[in-house]
């Protein structure tokens, strides 16, 4: 049973951290490789469209909420010491590190880049052949690292 506010954070940053990682997963695993078998003119138009479109209130409270609810969870786990507190500390900074760096590092300056794309030049398919490898690559470090997140966060829950 949830008892405590901490319990209740980390049961929701691991719910939090499930839910990004089944975002990643779905552009790793069918999103990007359906883009990618389009022209290269219609598949950046395509990304161009969803990264426009994501950045919405609720898929933001979503990513940035998860992590500063990781965050919160990391420091009330240094001082408060509970059960588990390794593994609420080490998912909550997997999520930090390998989902919002590697957000803000390396998929957002690729995103960047795409916007700034002409969907119909030669550069935009030159740029469109290596975005589609690049970002997809970053996007499964992203994945991985949201979802151990969680499962290290529920296995925290867990300590007894």
């Amino acid at each position: 049973m949830i008892d405590s506010p901490l319990m209740l954070l980390t049961f929701g940053t691991a719910l939090g951290c499930g839910l990004m990682a089944g975002v990643f997963f779905a552009f790793s695993t069918f999103v990007m490789k359906a883009l990618a078998r389009l022209p290269p003119a219609q598949g950046i138009a395509a990304m161009q469209s969803i990264n426009v479109v994501a950045i919405t209130p609720v898929f933001m409270a979503a990513l940035f909420g998860t992590a500063a609810a990781c965050l919160l969870l990391a420091l009330s786990s240094l001082f408060v010491r509970p059960p588990g507190a390794v593994y609420l500390i080490v998912g909550s900074l997997l999520d930090l590190v390998g989902t919002i760096l590697v957000t803000v590092a390396f998929n957002v300056p690729r995103n960047d880049a795409l916007a700034a794309a002409d969907p119909s030049s030669a550069n935009g398919a030159r740029l469109w052949a290596d975005y589609v490898v690049s970002w997809t690559a970053w996007n499964h470090v992203r994945t991985a690292a949201a979802l151990s997140a969680s499962a290290l966060l529920i296995i925290g829950l867990y300590v007894p």
